[in-house]
């Protein structure tokens, strides 16, 4: 996959975890990162992440330099394209293009998948997190004020998305086979068994239209998401 410096961006796995959640606690106690205040178990964490949309940052030692990783928002399926993601990089590793590198996989992975919308929110304090979202293209949304309470102090969050442009062949994948599922026939042939769409320069495949939750609002006709009318 695309090189960092001495480094390459290759899927995130169990391998990876240790490194991957030192570096997560890190941002945690820096205090500009998460809400949260400790790390999560390994479990969970794998839990949480979509697998085919999850990297790391790992030198030719085996040191992880940084993550990146996106969860669901939803379950619905009207929002089966949205993915809320987070990116974190080593201290000692920073200013170095691992961020931007580790976004640029993700949108890559995202789009190949038929995601059509990447979020995240971020306090208005981590200004270089901030930067390197509006590179990768990314916008402000807009800033949600005091939304929650951090070590006993309320912040405020900016919320961020880049918007794709996904294949209407994925969106008909999706509509045909959450039509088929809410009738409770199978899904028609050329949809769930076409394949699964490759991550980019990755032997994990992504998410079958299958997997996706239900969906009845899809209606032929209707405007990609994303796009202009």
């Amino acid at each position: 996959m695309g090189g960092v410096v001495s480094a390459v961006v290759v899927p995130l796995a169990v391998e990876h975890a240790e490194q991957v959640l030192a570096i997560y606690r890190a941002g945690v106690d820096e205090g500009n990162a998460t809400f949260e205040t400790t790390a999560p178990a390994w479990e969970a964490f794998d839990a949480a992440k979509l697998p085919e949309h999850r990297f790391a940052a790992v030198e030719g030692n085996g040191k992880v330099l940084g993550w990146v990783a996106a969860s669901r928002v939803s379950d619905r399926c009207s929002y089966a394209g949205v993915v809320e993601h987070s990116v974190y990089v080593h201290p000692a590793a920073r200013d170095r293009g691992i961020a931007s590198t580790l976004l640029r996989v993700l949108i890559e992975s995202t789009e190949r998948a038929g995601i059509w919308t990447i979020q995240s929110g971020i306090f208005p304090e981590n200004a270089a997190s901030l930067a390197v979202h509006e590179r990768a293209g990314f916008r402000v949304i807009g800033t949600r004020e005091r939304i929650g309470r951090h070590h006993g102090v309320w912040r405020d969050v900016v919320h961020v998305e880049r918007r794709s442009r996904p294949s209407l062949e994925r969106q008909l994948d999706w509509a045909v086979s959450c039509a088929a599922s809410r009738a409770g026939r199978p899904t028609p042939m050329g949809v769930a068994d076409a394949g699964p769409v490759r991550s980019p320069e990755s032997s994990r495949s992504s998410v079958r239209s299958a997997e996706w939750p239900a969906c009845h609002r899809w209606r032929r006709g209707s405007p990609v998401p994303g796009q202009r009318s």
